[in-house]
């Protein structure tokens, strides 16, 4: 393995660990602070107990997530010198302000945790909201850095020097793919962390439909990631309109499209065959891509054909996991749907069998969503690190052994997935 591609395996491994508790940090304190609401609402002590289990899951998500979180800003220095070299005082706002939302949220998650007693109820659930914001936020300004990588502005090229000059930081944050990016991640946030919540409630109801405590916990985790899940396909029109004017070569590879043209064919499903130029076994919908893209059937849509052969992205990954992003969405939403018409005729939380094991079955599908759209993130800009600016193999360390790194931290995000389960596992089993 050269060390390209073992520092790339490596901040893959990193990344998609790290997703998931970022996710769950976004989302799981809208859950516990919701909990709470309804205690001060009604008094009622099923909603104080489900409050004080959420939070406790939260911690230790938070924990784990700031470990890891804290490998990768290591990683970024050490794996990627030159990246960080060129774009460190571009893009180093957003993840300066990215660290004081991350203690702020420490700062509150603590007196959410140990100031029940200690601070007046408003107050204390004043410090959720605080917890849930400040976790929404520091994705955000993450979310803000990428977003730039995909589009970089806010600096000139001094191309004589290789040196980024004229630096304007807020334009840097402020560029043309941050507002669809961070609403279409903080949105799935929510969808991925309130599906695994109800997943998890359902398996329990499933064994005892008159377990109040579950009840109450599905009522609450559907609907955020019911919501989320509805509102979702429309955060992914506005991203697939930015991707089309920004990053034209990803979008030709999320749909499989290797021919510039009019009435561009949406593509479902399908294997890509780069050194054939065609996508392979895929239903097309003629006009669909134009359509997604550019609200005009009859728009033309580039194709990659329209960038030199050295540029494309992998076109088998990012189609494949863009056809599995979408499905997992789709999925979501049609069970949304379901409960969401269930309840409005019953006017009751949906707890039929067939329901519950759809929810159970649905339930790790935005976590998989997630990976599958930050693998279409990435690979889908390569060979690029800086869109149009460095390439990815010009940005890595010289450091020789990164194989060795590689291998020594994918064992201990291993060892820490495992540790993360059974402590839920625990959790979850719990006394309530």
């Amino acid at each position: 393995m050269d060390n390209l591609l073992a520092a790339r395996a490596q901040m893959g491994v990193a990344l998609g660990f790290h997703i998931v508790f970022a996710a769950a940090g976004i989302g799981l304190p809208l859950l516990m602070v919701i909990a709470e609401w309804r205690w001060l609402a009604t008094k009622r002590e099923i909603y104080l107990t489900l409050a004080k289990r959420w939070a406790k899951g939260a911690a230790i998500l938070f924990a784990v997530g700031a470990v890891s979180g804290t490998v990768l800003s290591f990683e970024l220095g050490l794996l990627w010198p030159t990246f960080m070299g060129y774009s460190g005082a571009i893009i180093g706002m957003p993840f300066s302000l990215e660290g004081f939302a991350f203690f702020t949220e420490a700062i509150f998650l603590g007196i959410y945790l140990y100031g029940w007693t200690r601070v007046p109820p408003l107050a204390h659930w004043l410090a959720g909201v605080a917890v849930a914001f400040s976790g929404m936020i520091s994705g955000v300004f993450v979310v803000v850095a990428n977003a730039w990588m995909n589009c970089p502005r806010g600096f000139e090229m001094d191309v004589t020097h290789g040196t980024a000059i004229n630096i304007d930081p807020v334009a840097a944050m402020l560029n043309p793919m941050a507002l669809s990016q961070c609403l279409h991640m903080t949105i799935a946030a929510y969808a991925a962390t309130g599906f695994l919540a109800a997943g998890v409630h359902a398996f329990f109801l499933l064994r005892d439909r008159k377990d109040e405590f579950h009840r109450k916990a599905l009522g609450i985790a559907l609907s955020v990631g019911g919501i989320a899940a509805i509102l979702q396909p429309l955060s992914g029109d506005m991203s697939a309109q930015a991707v089309a004017k920004y990053q034209p070569a990803k979008l030709a590879a999320m749909e499989g499209l290797f021919k510039t043209q009019t009435r561009a064919p949406l593509c479902i499903g399908g294997i890509p065959d780069a050194d054939a130029r065609e996508t392979k076994y895929g239903i097309e919908i003629p006009g669909g891509l134009s359509l997604l893209a550019y609200h005009d059937v009859n728009a033309e849509v580039k194709g990659l054909d329209a960038f030199p052969r050295e540029h494309w992205p992998n076109t088998r990954i990012v189609h494949i996991a863009f056809q599995i992003m979408v499905a997992m969405g789709m999925a979501m939403m049609l069970v949304a749907a379901w409960g969401g018409i269930a309840f409005w005729r019953r006017r009751a939380l949906p707890d039929g069998t067939w329901f519950l094991r759809a929810l159970l079955i649905v339930a790790p599908a935005g976590m998989i969503a997630l990976e599958a759209g930050w693998l279409v993130t990435e690979f889908g800009r390569q060979p690029w690190i800086i869109q149009g600016v460095m390439l990815t193999k010009d940005a890595v360390t010289p450091m020789p052994g990164l194989t060795v790194t590689f291998l020594f931290f994918t064992g201990l995000y291993l060892v820490l997935s495992g540790a993360v389960v059974w402590l839920m596992v625990r959790q979850f089993r719990g006394e309530h």
